[in-house]
């Protein structure tokens, strides 16, 4: 039986790109949003779901941390994607032949200095991987399209420039999430734990919640706070740390935090990634 892991886009997407480097012996099965991806996972369609969670460029990715701890899932691995942006276009055009380039919003800026370049047009499509489809099926010969080296090869289009992305360190964070957590130790560069909290409502929570990682040794990679439940009050922060639960320094450090929090959830224990370095 074919395993599958679910992705946000069309195929040829960055996250398709990431599914196939991180779990080959996956088929990757395309959703229309984040909440279908997740929901693949949970009705069986597919065994596990890979979703973004921040860019270098533009930061974290908008809804998910509300989304991980309602989706039920666990985070099982994590995978990073270094966004290399082509020019597409069908066989036989030329960049001079283009009059608009069309890709997702947050791809567009990223060439900028490229389109500028050669006078041509940015348009905001919905879906970069989309856009490249949208040209083959319509087989519009003054369109052209940013985006992966796959999409291009999914739809047969010739890339008329590589790697014209701005920034040359612009790399796409993504988590492995199933419907069971895996806690056992693996990969050879340590182990990454994934949790959520909500501090008690006591004066300095936060300040004393946080001091027992930092009497324990343990390093604290990310610590990001958003606001649930529609309240200003009500803030729930999401946080990523070096070490497995069962370390004693990190076990100790968790046992602190819970005395000051109101909820304590670990999303997932999985492996740290080198490319983090």
């Amino acid at each position: 039986m074919t395993k599958r892991i679910a992705f946000q886009g069309e195929p040829g997407a960055y996250s398709d790109q990431a599914c196939r480097e991180a779990r080959p012996d996956h088929e990757p099965l395309p959703c229309r949003n984040f909440e279908d991806v997740i929901g693949a996972v949970r009705d069986g369609r597919a065994e596990l779901a890979m979703l973004p969670v921040e860019n270098t460029t533009y930061g974290r990715v908008a809804d998910i941390h509300r989304l991980l701890p309602e989706s039920g899932l666990r985070i099982v691995d994590e995978a990073f994607v270094r966004v290399h942006i082509s020019l597409m276009a069908l066989p036989g055009v030329q960049i001079e032949d283009l009059e608009v380039v069309r890709a997702h919003l947050v791809l567009l800026p990223q060439a900028a200095s490229f389109l500028s370049q050669y006078g041509i047009k940015g348009e905001a499509a919905a879906d970069s991987a989309g856009a490249a489809a949208d040209i083959a099926r319509t087989g519009n010969r003054k369109a052209g399209a940013l985006a992966s080296d796959l999409a291009a090869d999914l739809n047969g289009l010739h890339i008329l420039a590589r790697h014209i992305e701005d920034h040359a360190h612009n790399t796409t964070r993504f988590l492995i999430m199933g419907s069971k957590p895996d806690y056992s130790r693996r990969g050879d560069h340590g182990m990454i734990t994934t949790f959520v909290f909500q501090v008690r409502n006591i004066p300095a929570a936060l300040y004393k919640a946080m001091g027992g990682f930092a009497t324990n040794g343990v390093n604290m990679t990310k610590l990001e706070s958003y606001m649930v439940g529609g309240s200003f009050t009500a803030t729930q922060f999401y946080a990523d740390i070096e070490g497995h639960p069962e370390d004693p320094p990190v076990k100790r450090a968790l046992e602190e935090l819970d005395y000051f929090t109101d909820m304590l959830e670990i999303l997932g224990v999985y492996p740290r990634d080198p490319r983090r370095d």
